[in-house]
């Protein structure tokens, strides 16, 4: 046997890395909100896919396999623009979330009202009460480790996304099959959206916070054999799934849900509902499916609690955060970030409580989510131009074809799309009451520049003992 012979690198298929970005772009929570475009989403999805999907995918590709550092986006912004920079971007990708859970912590807690009592869906305090009790629990469990918390999330995703995702989509099959009756228009022309208004088409913001988070699968670009042909295929045929998941399962929720009654928080169930109803489904079926939609968006969230917490905590060994947030209790677990995430998710799903109606705080929620992270996907593909000049010979295993021009091209794709996507969340959608349009703009502007600020700010104010190897002391 040749010892000296260089052990065979495993690698990874085009189809495992396709099912990884599944995994990470698919959510049955978004069903509602591509149901209420019927047919023509399938043009949004394509407008998302060419200006936002694709080029995210390759240029985090790029960064991934030429910096596979642990630590993700805050490295790769890190080396192009400096430090600064590269924590205001990691923050970014933190602080979106922390507008996100409230969003699908609703859709927990409305899941849960058809446990309960079904008139519950339209209790604001209900609704806000499960978000605090949910979050802070799942706080609280991630307090004592990972290990604690990760067989939830991979079993609760199974039950709870995969199966009632194949469940809704047969449904819908099996009820154009028998010809009934339907509450979408079947046909070409409707797939050409209403160009006619902004409003009519602000939910596009919503898909590109769907199909966000690509830079994380990136980091596997290398494993793939050929990566250089074989890494585009697999995110096409990511696409290609997703959109196909998308479409059957929001086309199901419309086929059943007249548009003009489609809730982003509840039109998953209320087509369940009406399925069930019209087939004859009695007895506990119906709570049985809330139940596993709640345990699989709690899992879902559980997911990644601790996971951008982490990456905000790495920053500190640059001394991007005071002493107070390097601090790990016996577990490992930066305790005082973890409080700081949860008080203001808690102050955050207050929007419930002034907001007309709950899908119009649904709404705005995503706007907001979608908007701070886009800001950090910016940064993402101005640094990708970036280091193609300042650091031309850091070997890369895949790179964006076609040179610099092919850079150029798909940044510069990206950076519209972002922008675009950033001003089109201002715009209120004409399918929901959004009560005040004051406040509905003054919370997105406020939000958005608090957000922005508060990294500067800490950058600014560091001291050089914050400077430090970190430890896993306890409190």
């Amino acid at each position: 046997m040749d010892v000296s012979a260089p052990k065979k690198r495993r690698v990874i298929s085009i189809f495992v890395l396709a099912m990884l970005n599944v995994a990470i772009m698919a959510s049955l929570r978004n069903l509602p909100l591509v149901a209420s475009y019927g047919l023509s989403a399938s043009v949004f999805f394509l407008i998302v896919a060419i200006f936002f999907l694709i080029p995210t995918a390759l240029v985090s590709a790029e960064l991934a396999t030429g910096w596979p550092k642990t630590g993700g986006v805050y490295i790769w912004i890190r080396e192009a623009l400096g430090d600064r920079w590269g924590f205001f971007a990691i923050w970014m990708q933190w602080a979106h979330n922390v507008a996100w859970y409230p969003v699908i912590l609703s859709f927990v807690a409305s899941s849960l009202a058809y446990v309960i009592d079904p008139a519950l869906v339209e209790n604001k305090v209900y609704i806000v009460s499960v978000i605090l009790v949910s979050f802070w629990g799942m706080t609280f469990i991630n307090y004592l480790g990972i290990k604690t918390s990760s067989w939830f999330s991979t079993i609760g995703v199974i039950i709870g996304t995969i199966i009632p995702g194949i469940f809704i989509i047969s449904l819908g099959m099996t009820w154009l099959g028998e010809g009934r009756p339907i509450e979408t228009p079947i046909s070409w022309s409707a797939v050409m959206p209403d160009f006619s208004s902004f409003g009519h088409f602000s939910f596009l913001a919503g898909l590109f916070l769907a199909f966000a988070g690509l830079e994380v699968s990136s980091a596997y670009a290398s494993d793939v054999k050929d990566p250089q042909k074989n890494y585009p295929k697999s995110i096409i045929l990511a696409a290609i799934i997703t959109f196909t998941i998308f479409m059957l399962g929001a086309l199901a929720i419309a086929v059943v849900v007249p548009k003009n009654e489609i809730s982003l928080i509840t039109g998953l169930m209320e087509a369940f509902q009406k399925f069930f109803g019209a087939y004859g489904f009695g007895g506990p079926i119906l709570p049985i499916m809330a139940i596993l939609l709640a345990i699989g968006a709690v899992a879902e969230v559980n997911a990644w609690i601790v996971g951008p917490v982490k990456g905000l905590y790495a920053t500190s060994i640059h001394g991007n955060l005071p002493p107070l947030f390097q601090r790990l209790n016996r577990f490992g677990m930066p305790t005082y970030l973890l409080l700081v995430q949860g008080i203001i998710v808690s102050i955050t799903s207050l929007v419930f409580l002034e907001l007309p109606t709950l899908s119009a705080s649904f709404w705005i929620l995503s706007a907001m989510s979608a908007q701070i992270y886009l800001v950090m996907y910016i940064l993402l593909f101005i640094s990708a131009i970036r280091l193609r000049y300042t650091k031309p010979h850091v070997p890369r295993t895949y790179r964006v074809p076609y040179k610099s021009r092919g850079i150029w091209t798909v940044s510069i794709l990206g950076i519209i799309a972002c922008v675009f996507a950033i001003i089109l969340a201002f715009v209120p959608p004409t399918q929901l009451n959004i009560g005040s349009l004051a406040f509905y703009e003054s919370f997105l502007i406020i939000g958005l520049l608090v957000m922005a600020a508060i990294p500067l700010i800490i950058y600014q104010m560091r001291k050089p003992h914050w400077i430090k190897e970190v430890t896993s002391k306890g409190e």
